[in-house]
């Protein structure tokens, strides 16, 4: 057996390979970020992974831990583990903000199509169902609307919630045009648009979404909106003082990047 003193590489011939993805490829990838979402995850995984088996298309789901403090990465791990058909996979973000997991897991992404919804599962995931067909006819970005025409309410927000998510629908109009709802949290897209769209973005809280879209409609991309059944869920780890005053700061930057490339 060779021994090599330390701080001497070993020759090339005994060196490791770098490590090859080795996962294989599905059709659709589907995100979820989670922050201390241990107690809706198992019925939000159930729900999902029992709709998936029983399509045409293969799929994965990749639960992004976004430095939950709850157990959360363990019911992921544990659920996993039960998951013959369907894989279910764990990935860390430690950069901190929904938009920094939502990202992280996109690009960790190397199918056709991939996308994201919340952990609360307020649109229902037979939603997907309606995503793959407008895929199908070729769109680039297939995304949930709960203002599109046809859309409902199942269970609303409080009315604080809803005046300022009218504020910041007013506010997103010249920078995602024909866009109803950047902030659904159920967006899917064709994986060969959104990778350029991505490497721009810089948000990493809240209006992620709208750069998103916004780089997406920038590069020519179709973004399909398609109206959804919706319904609130109390444990939300988003703070109105705290995220909502983040976003629309973020929104108000975008706008004065906008302006300055008209002008």
């Amino acid at each position: 057996m060779l021994v090599h003193l330390r701080g001497q590489r070993p020759p090339a011939s005994e060196r490791r390979a770098p490590a090859r993805e080795t996962r294989p490829t599905v059709d659709l990838e589907v995100v979820i970020p989670a922050y201390n979402e241990a107690s809706r995850l198992p019925n939000t995984l159930h729900r999902t992974v029992d709709f998936l088996r029983e399509q045409s298309w293969s799929s994965r789901v990749v639960v992004v831990d976004n430095g939950s403090s709850d157990g959360t990465a363990d019911v992921v791990r544990a659920f996993g583990a039960a998951s013959d058909d369907v894989p279910v996979e764990l990935v860390g973000c430690a950069r901190p903000g929904k938009g920094a997991a939502v990202r992280r897991g996109l690009l960790r992404s190397r199918s056709r199509f991939v996308g994201f919804f919340d952990a609360d599962l307020a649109t229902p995931v037979e939603t997907l169902s309606t995503v793959m067909e407008h895929f199908a006819a070729g769109a680039a970005a297939v995304v949930g609307s709960r203002h599109a025409p046809g859309a409902r309410f199942v269970q609303h927000q409080p009315a604080a919630r809803q005046l300022g998510g009218t504020v910041f629908r007013a506010m997103t109009r010249r920078l995602v045009d024909g866009v109803h709802d950047t902030q659904c949290g159920f967006k899917f897209f064709e994986r060969a648009a959104l990778v350029p769209a991505l490497a721009t973005c810089r948000t990493t809280g809240f209006a992620f979404d709208v750069e998103l879209l916004r780089n997406l409609q920038r590069a020519g991309a179709e973004i399909v909106e398609v109206p959804v059944a919706w319904s609130h869920a109390t444990g939300s780890s988003f703070s109105p003082l705290r995220d909502g005053v983040s976003a629309f700061r973020t929104v108000l930057q975008l706008q004065r990047v906008a302006g300055r490339s008209v002008s």
